[in-house]
């Protein structure tokens, strides 16, 4: 069945919105008519090559949509399902989840290898991170579709697939922000935002958003941030001035910038925690002397989609959305079309707005 999708045909290249032939599902697939997908920075990193992914490739990993059609095998879903995509499905069998830390599964990016669909001319084409929501439809290993619980819009659980995992997990599993602590998040972005909002339903009482951008303040602050910074070479001294000359408890980094995260260790109080989630290339360095490691005892940790389980924290998530303490809707600051995602990418490159979410 011919579907339309955005393929990258090689590393660098612009997207081609492009017909594909989707195959029916084999044993253990699923496939899933998309309601919405977002556009996340992770898949321009996939398109500039500072994720390697096997190309040609149908981008896209963070999307819901509505079970069309199961394989063999398949009962947790059925036709007529609404699922959340999940792009990183743990194997349950590796070192990582026999600690259970799935979110760092040796195996989950495996499928991306996989020939997901062919073009007209019979070029093979891989799933960019599993899932290629980047299309009218979409065919996913089994347990990449999570059933998506009852009170949470299709379009708007499209962000539950990454940007929100990310940043709720990166204050409540990662950071562990505590109630009446204090939070610095570093870049107001689509996970940035809904870090945001994981810091306020924490319980943080003092939440202060960092971003190059003053056009971003109105959304940071509708998403839960007490207070508005301009970055900058001072930014730390700021922040400082903001909590009583000590420093947030705990910085969220979100850009994946040697600049930002330096400026988020330095931000952070004596004793207090520094998270980066943001993915940075090979080129950002980060340095620190041994005594300020020493003196400061800072803890400095990465983050990994959150250091979520999805199919334990997505239906967390949707009562957090039904009891009205998050709001997808407000991370959601673009609806667009599948021929609109070129720009998207040229906004994120140009720092600009919080996600767009293409709307099929």
């Amino acid at each position: 069945m011919a579907v339309r999708a955005a393929v990258l045909p090689a590393i660098g290249a612009p997207l081609e919105i492009t017909g594909i032939e989707l195959p029916d599902p084999g044993p253990g697939q699923v496939r899933v008519r998309l309601a919405a997908a977002g556009v996340c920075h992770s898949d321009l990193s996939l398109s500039d090559g500072t994720m390697r992914v096997p190309v040609p490739a149908v981008l896209g990993h963070e999307g819901a949509g509505t079970v069309v059609a199961v394989g063999e095998g398949v009962t947790h879903v059925s036709p007529g399902s609404p699922v959340v995509l999940n792009w990183a499905p743990s194997c349950g069998s590796c070192h990582a989840c026999a600690l259970g830390e799935v979110w760092l599964c040796a195996n989950a990016l495996n499928g991306a290898a996989d020939v997901h669909a062919r073009t007209a001319d019979g070029t093979d084409l891989h799933p960019g991170l599993n899932v290629a929501a980047f299309a009218e439809e979409t065919v996913v290993a089994a347990s990449c579709a999570l059933p998506l619980p009852d009170g949470v819009p299709l379009v708007d659980a499209a962000l539950l697939g990454c940007a929100v995992l990310t940043g709720y997990g990166a204050v409540h599993h990662a950071a562990r922000v505590r109630s009446g602590e204090t939070v610095a998040v570093f870049g107001v972005g689509g996970v940035g935002l809904a870090t945001l909002q994981a810091a306020r339903i924490a319980g943080a009482s003092r939440i202060i958003a960092v971003d190059v951008s003053p056009g971003k303040e109105e959304l940071a602050r509708a998403a839960g941030a007490t207070d508005y910074v301009l970055a900058s070479g001072t930014t730390p001294r700021e922040i400082r001035g903001l909590t009583g000359r000590q420093g947030v408890d705990v910085s969220v980094e979100c850009v994946g910038r040697a600049v930002s995260i330096r400026a988020a260790w330095e931000s952070t109080r004596r004793g207090g925690r520094t998270t980066v989630v943001g993915i940075g290339g090979k080129d950002q360095q980060v340095t620190f002397n041994a005594l300020e490691l020493f003196h400061w005892g800072r803890t400095l940790s990465g983050c990994v989609y959150g250091n979520s389980d999805p199919s334990r924290d997505v239906p967390l998530l949707a009562e957090h959305v039904r009891e009205g303490r998050l709001d997808l809707s407000t991370l959601v600051t673009d609806r667009i079309t599948l021929e609109d995602i070129p720009a998207a990418f040229e906004n994120m490159l140009a720092g600009k707005g919080g996600r767009a979410v293409v709307v099929f």
